[in-house]
């Protein structure tokens, strides 16, 4: 398939479509990616196909993942993830896999993906790599059923974060991006890495009111009094509520955020999650409708810490 109407949400619903029709009330919540690869080539998305091979292991340095057509035969497809990958960074490499399959193999008979998640990334000005995450993203976690099992958002914990990461058998850091992309919430999502600003992710909403985390020129480090500089907490999976303006500069004084921290084992890893109070959108500034917020591209596993705010 290469129309340019296909979208990855839409590939990734009329695939999550056909596979509730395929199971009827024994839906599993975590997706099917074995039901739907063996499906595939039965349907439109697989035309001229007759057959995906079982995806296989390859122990190869800076391997995450490969799609590649059988040059005997290209009626037949191949799918190969890293070997020693956990099983959560291995179903979003097979869906993300499924995802050229399914948008792109028209533009080559070979991907292969590193562990950035992303090769020459760009076709004809498309970037392929980056709607293969999308479809992978939209596939494992649906937004309605996400949205249900979130319930009452101003609930949210990451012990519910990390509840419905298991659900879908997704990594914690996958579903978290997700939620990002879901919630009503003002809310960012940050990954520190070595102590160090790696990205930020922001809502919809926090986007409408220019909630963003202040940044310095040099490297940006946490901020001295949050739960993310502070080493002797490694989880903080209710949170904190803290002043909005400790990481925000544009928050008002009297605006309140909650913080939450999650320290991955080798602790050279930490997310947090800020959870802002609402705030009116700010009509005369539409420059955030330019902004992007990424798909859930990053798939580390869980840890199991036990040091807790």
């Amino acid at each position: 398939m290469t129309d340019a109407t296909l979208t990855p949400s839409i590939a990734a619903s009329t695939a999550l479509k056909w596979l509730r029709l395929w199971h009827g009330a024994t839906m599993p919540e975590a997706t099917d990616l074995d039901v739907l690869r063996q499906m595939l080539p039965e349907t439109p998305y697989g035309k001229g196909v007759r057959e995906i091979k079982a995806p296989r292991p390859l122990d190869i340095s800076s391997f995450e993942g490969s799609l590649v057509r059988n040059p005997e035969d290209p009626t037949e497809w191949g799918i190969f993830y890293k070997e020693h990958a956990t099983p959560e960074r291995s179903r979003f490499t097979i869906a993300h896999e499924l995802g050229h399959f399914i948008l792109h193999r028209a533009l080559q008979s070979r991907f292969e993906c590193d562990n950035g998640g992303v090769t020459s990334g760009q076709f004809d000005g498309r970037n392929i790599e980056r709607e293969a995450n999308e479809f992978a993203s939209n596939l494992l976690m649906p937004m309605d059923l996400l949205r249900r099992l979130l319930g009452d958002q101003r609930k949210v914990t990451l012990h519910l974060l990390s509840d419905i990461a298991r659900t879908f058998e997704v990594s914690f850091e996958a579903l978290c991006l997700r939620f990002i992309e879901a919630t009503d919430q003002r809310a960012i999502l940050i990954h520190w890495d070595q102590g160090f600003l790696k990205y930020q992710r922001a809502s919809r909403n926090a986007l409408k009111t220019r909630a963003r985390v202040r940044q310095s020129d040099s490297a940006q480090e946490p901020f001295a009094g949050t739960l993310a500089a502070d080493a002797s907490v490694l989880q903080c999976f209710d949170g904190v509520e803290c002043s909005a303006a400790i990481w925000c500069a544009e928050e008002g004084a009297h605006m309140k955020l909650r913080e939450f921290k999650h320290s991955y084992t080798d602790r050279d890893r930490v997310i947090t999650l800020l959870l802002l109070e609402g705030a009116e959108p700010r009509d005369w500034d539409e420059s955030w409708k330019d902004e992007h917020v990424p798909d859930a591209s990053d798939q580390f596993g869980i840890s199991d810490q036990r040091f807790y705010c």
